[in-house]
């Protein structure tokens, strides 16, 4: 496809989008997207646990992890330039293997796992809060604060939101960079003699091969950059941006963890890491002192006010795009006069907010667990889509191809399969997580079945040609 044919293309999009550029998002408002929606608290613990885990073998497995969320951006990026629509997940696969696997991998991928993950991260902040400010604030009350602020921001439009991003990424990046520098040079407090069982800098486990089960839990530090795809009519240059924004912020995701993690690995033992319910904040005590608390929950306040800030802008325009194919209720076409989806946000906002307030956080943590196994078989369905789009329509315009195609999306099948059998935090939990999940997929399935057949009167597995 010619220079000049996809110039055309993106700008009858724009047009289309009632949009002009002076309002759409730039590259930096793009990265911290990708990266506000990657590094939450979850990915914090993660992290400080899978050095403790591995040491070298987790980070050879954060290199293994870095190339497969690389492949996953190569197949999300082709998809996307290919049909430049919010719908995102879901017009893709409509394209490849029709409507059925369309609309279940979005709320099996991305709905669900928003609305169980989202209190998550708001039991953790809130933990957080308290125990800076002990009595101050009534339970789970500052959580709701940012979830109402935010949807408030979230609802008057892009600018605002681009703003708020743009403050909250930089903010996330500066505080983890500065733990990571200030750990690994040891200021302001100096390295410890440290006791008990020390993390392992050997590379047994790299020779032996068995960093290899240390990939999935890495996996949860690269996961989430291609929420910047749905977003794809109100950035600017799409056909150079949202490859870049990927891929770009990737790779500084992947340089704060390896810092952030070597840093965890100078300060505590291994004992102190796993046993920790928040293992980063005894972490940044030990590096700062006394303000490490003050540090721990700026980080994590802006990692949890990322996250919503960036799942309310990007899953209200994929059910959006999804309305838009009769795959929603009608209702999730609605946009207010800042062209902002009104109801998808509402509804986003408000399915976060009753499991906050109505499940405990144990309960929740299980379900999430089962809930973004489903996430990892949507990575699975877009390498599929890129496959089968190929062959299918193989003269079909591409801005964007994939390097080295089918390589990328072969890996990252397999790949993504590993993990997602792997993903149970432990044997006892396996039964129950896959059960879960099972149940989730198979209601979800059940359900999209019968609209599709119903409503949309169409096959569950014809591809949309239109």
């Amino acid at each position: 496809m010619s220079e000049l044919a996809q110039t055309r293309k993106f700008k009858a999009t724009e047009e289309n989008a009632g949009k002009t550029d002076k309002l759409k998002m730039g590259l930096p408002t793009m990265m911290g997207i990708c990266i506000g929606l990657v590094i939450v608290q979850g990915a914090m613990i993660s992290a400080t646990q899978g050095i403790a885990l591995g040491g070298m073998s987790f980070i050879v497995a954060m290199v293994a992890a870095f190339i497969l969320a690389q492949f996953n951006a190569m197949s999300f990026a082709e998809l996307s330039l290919m049909f430049p629509h919010e719908g995102t997940l879901a017009t893709y696969t409509q394209k490849a293997i029709g409507h059925l696997p369309a609309i279940v991998s979005v709320f099996a991928g991305y709905v669900v796992v928003a609305i169980l993950a989202l209190p998550v991260e708001m039991f953790l902040v809130d933990a957080m809060v308290n125990k800076m400010l002990p009595g101050l604030f009534p339970e789970k009350v500052v959580p709701l604060i940012i979830l109402a602020v935010l949807t408030v921001t979230n609802l008057i439009g892009t600018d605002v939101f681009a703003r708020v991003q743009n403050l909250l990424a930089f903010i996330l990046v500066v505080a983890l960079i500065l733990v990571g520098v200030c750990a690994i040079t040891g200021t302001p407090e100096a390295h410890p003699v440290l006791t008990g069982k020390l993390v392992d800098w050997s590379f047994s486990g790299v020779i032996d091969g068995s960093f290899v089960h240390l990939i999935a839990l890495a996996m949860w530090l690269m996961v989430g950059i291609e929420f910047i795809c749905p977003m794809i009519n109100e950035v600017k240059a799409p056909l150079k941006n949202i490859p870049r924004a990927m891929h770009l912020s990737l790779l500084m995701i992947f340089l704060i963890f390896l810092a952030f993690a070597y840093g965890a690995s100078l300060y505590l033992n291994v004992d102190t890491l796993l046993s920790s319910p928040i293992p980063y904040l005894d972490y940044i005590d030990a590096v700062f002192g006394k303000i490490g608390l003050v540090i721990a929950t700026i980080m994590a306040l802006a990692a949890t006010c990322s996250t919503l800030n960036t799942i309310l802008a990007s899953v209200p325009r994929m059910l959006h795009g999804m309305a838009m194919e009769k795959q929603v209720f009608p209702i999730f076409k609605a946009k207010n006069r800042r062209k902002a989806p009104w109801v998808g946000i509402l509804f986003i906002a408000v399915s976060t907010a009753i499991p906050y307030l109505l499940v405990d956080e144990s309960s929740l943590i299980v379900l999430v667990i089962a809930a973004t196994t489903s996430w990892l078989l949507a990575y699975i369905v877009a390498h599929i889509d890129v496959i089968v789009l190929r062959l299918r329509l193989p003269k079909e315009e591409r801005p964007y191809k994939t390097p080295f195609y089918p390589v990328p999306q072969i890996a990252g099948i397999i790949a993504m399969g590993y993990v997602a059998l792997n993903n149970s935090p432990s044997p006892e939990m396996t039964s129950l997580v896959y059960s879960i999940t099972g149940g989730i997929l198979l209601v979800i399935s059940l359900g999209s079945a019968v609209w599709v057949k119903f409503y949309m009167k169409r096959g569950l597995f014809t591809p949309d040609n239109d």
